[in-house]
């Protein structure tokens, strides 16, 4: 299925210990976030704006790929679809994305015994 289109937050698991996970305390909890994804096939534009910060990455399944997380810093690391499911692994967390009866469904995962799953879904617009 394709993951191309505009979505709109409907809801979330998790978000506040999340950043709290992952040293973001500062970032806002209670915003609209929109997101829009753009797919040629497996090349992917995925655009992320909550409130007044916008960040986006430029990736093809299957490669590796320099990425940016939430707070700017760069990275690189190989971009995996399989089963329809999009999976990178961040410095700092897993994240998986797939589609779920036309719904955009978003996991952030952060290791150990004590991780945090953090959920996202949202509904195309």
């Amino acid at each position: 299925m394709s993951f191309a289109g505009k979505y709109e937050l409907e809801s979330q698991e998790n978000y506040e210990d999340f950043l709290k996970a992952i040293g973001l305390l500062s970032a806002k909890t209670d915003s609209k976030v929109q997101t829009e994804v753009l797919q040629d096939g497996d090349d992917f534009t995925w655009t992320q704006k909550v409130s007044d910060l916008t960040w986006f990455n430029k990736f093809t399944a299957g490669q590796e790929c320099e990425l940016v997380t939430m707070n700017g810093s760069k990275f690189r690391a190989p971009v995996s679809m399989e089963g329809g499911k999009i999976s990178v692994q961040f410095p700092q967390y897993l994240f998986t994305a797939e589609m779920v009866n036309d719904k955009l469904v978003m996991k952030c995962i952060t290791p150990g015994e004590k991780g945090v799953t953090f959920t996202r879904v949202s509904k195309r617009i």
